[in-house]
């Protein structure tokens, strides 16, 4: 049957909120509208409004979609804003200390906008054509800076834990076929992969077990190194791993190598590591998600002069570049290693169809369709320049120096750790008198929970030796010292009046 009409399946004035020349005007309306609201979210006084368990379930069944109307925008914004915006964490907010979360530069916010409206994916040169070449040369700009050799090549992602996913599967697939004649891309797994091990410090990312589980190598493939009284992984402690491994009758394939450890801002020898593994032929990746962005820094150089031996980077430019989540690269130092992740489909970037004048960067990504977050970085870049980037790194780092020295003015009632390599500091509130590992946890537990739920500050937690301590994550370069301090003084103030209420008969007056 032909049609001599299309039926009117929609109202024709609802299309035109689909975005084109004729609907812009409403596009520019609603941007009003939000920065309003966002204005009112950024003035806060508080960096959360503080928690109320009936509030959250109420909040629960407002989000649902459920018999749901169509409103106007005005009215979804005013409920978004109740549900949400006045509700949700200002990461901006110098009260904000816990994760790797870092306020935003506005010139990348600017192109966020740009990219999310024109909505280029970057998949192919047919959905991309010159934004590839943007994406390309911020890969190009940060491998230089890590010195990798002419051949190195990288790919945005959509965070550290896919980056390091593609670095244990190019580490696996590299040496089954190296060392074995194996294609597991082609033909699948084999018996001798089940003895692969990778090796990284007991304080690497969770995400190296749980994407070696993924990849069907299982958590047990993955071999933790202890580390020293810096947090570092001990290089005298993954030779004998390597070796453990290989009188079982294991085969090391592989080094992750920390720099920037999530919980502590520690960063492994990277130098060593690297000839360690060499003389192994293992692949040596490197996980700088938290720390890589400090190679621009003249502080933190110095860990990276060995970038030159690694096969492969993480890098997030979400966690120390102040970009909008999400934000993430992953490099290596040859880029005929990307055949481990490449697939040509008839439809979208045939064989037949390459052309090195308008690259298809889908075949360096295990991503198909990808947002053009190069150009968040790129936009920054151009804007202001990395070394003002390095100098906001900088700052934090001094800040987070400064934080340990007060510390240490105040043993008696905290203990630290180690001195921070970045910007992480980790300490518990530990009043003299209180000595058992259980009644420090929940005293420091019942301190974190206090000071969130009231909305006071948000810091994070973490454990160290099977205790619980407290952490500062400091992205924040407009925060200050005074202000850190004041947090401080909440901590103890919860302290004191937990340990007033549930250990008065084990501390003295005096200690009180």
């Amino acid at each position: 049957m032909i049609l001599d009409e299309i039926p009117a399946l929609v109202d024709p004035s609802l299309e035109d909120q689909l975005l084109h020349d004729e609907s812009y005007q409403k596009l520019e309306a609603y941007t009003a509208e939000i920065h309003k609201v966002l204005q009112a979210f950024f003035s806060k006084d508080s960096f959360y409004k503080g928690d109320d368990i009936e509030e959250i379930r109420s909040h629960k069944l407002q989000a649902s979609l459920e018999n749901s109307e169509p409103a106007s925008f005005t009215e979804v914004l005013g409920f978004l804003n109740d549900l949400y915006i006045k509700n949700t964490i200002g990461f901006h907010h110098p009260r904000y200390v816990a994760h790797l979360n870092c306020p935003v530069a506005i010139p990348a916010i600017a192109a966020e906008s740009i990219a999310t409206a024109i909505n280029t994916a970057v998949e192919t040169w047919d959905q991309s054509t010159s934004a590839t070449f943007i994406e390309q040369e911020v890969i190009q700009w940060i491998c230089k800076e890590f010195r990798l050799p002419s051949r190195a090549d990288g790919v945005f992602t959509s965070g550290g834990t896919q980056s390091n996913f593609m670095a244990l599967l190019m580490a696996r697939d590299n040496y089954a076929y190296q060392h074995f004649g194996l294609n597991l891309k082609q033909n699948g797994w084999s018996d001798e992969v089940s003895r692969f091990r990778i090796f990284c410090s007991d304080k690497a990312h969770f995400s190296v077990k749980k994407n070696a589980a993924l990849l069907g190598m299982g958590y047990d493939s993955v071999v933790p190194v202890k580390t020293d009284k810096e947090m570092r992984m001990d290089a005298k402690e993954l030779v004998l791993a390597i070796e453990k491994e290989k009188q079982q009758g294991n085969i090391p394939i592989a080094v992750v190598a920390t720099l920037g450890t999530t919980d502590f801002g520690s960063f492994d020898p990277l130098e060593t590591i690297a000839i360690i593994a060499k003389e192994h032929d293992m692949w040596v990746h490197m996980d700088g998600a938290y720390g890589g962005c400090y190679v621009l820094t003249e502080t933190h150089k110095k860990y990276f002069e060995a970038c030159t031996y690694v096969d492969s980077i993480t890098i997030d430019f979400h966690k120390s570049f102040f970009q909008p989540v999400s934000c993430s690269a992953f490099l290596v130092s040859n880029k005929q290693h990307f055949q481990y992740v490449s697939y040509y489909a008839d439809y979208l970037n045939a064989f037949e169809d390459k052309d090195t004048e308008r690259p298809n960067l889908i075949e360096k990504s295990i991503q198909t369709t990808r947002r053009f977050d190069a150009l968040k970085v790129w936009v920054t870049l151009k804007t202001l320049g990395a070394k003002t980037i390095a100098g906001y790194l900088e700052k934090v780092h001094f800040m987070a120096n400064e934080v340990y020295q007060y510390l240490q003015q105040k043993k008696e009632v905290f203990e630290t750790i180690h001195e921070p390599a970045l910007s992480t500091v980790v300490f518990r509130y530990k009043p003299q008198g209180i000595d058992g590992a259980n009644e420090l946890d929940n005293l420091n537990m019942h301190i974190k929970n206090t000071l969130y739920r009231g909305g006071l500050a948000s810091v994070a937690s973490t454990k160290f030796n099977g205790e619980i301590y407290l952490k500062f994550t400091l992205l924040n370069p407009k925060n200050t010292l005074e202000n850190l301090v004041e947090i401080l003084d909440l901590i103890e103030a919860a302290g004191t009046a937990y340990t007033k209420n549930n250990f008065a008969n084990t501390l003295t007056d005096a200690t009180l």
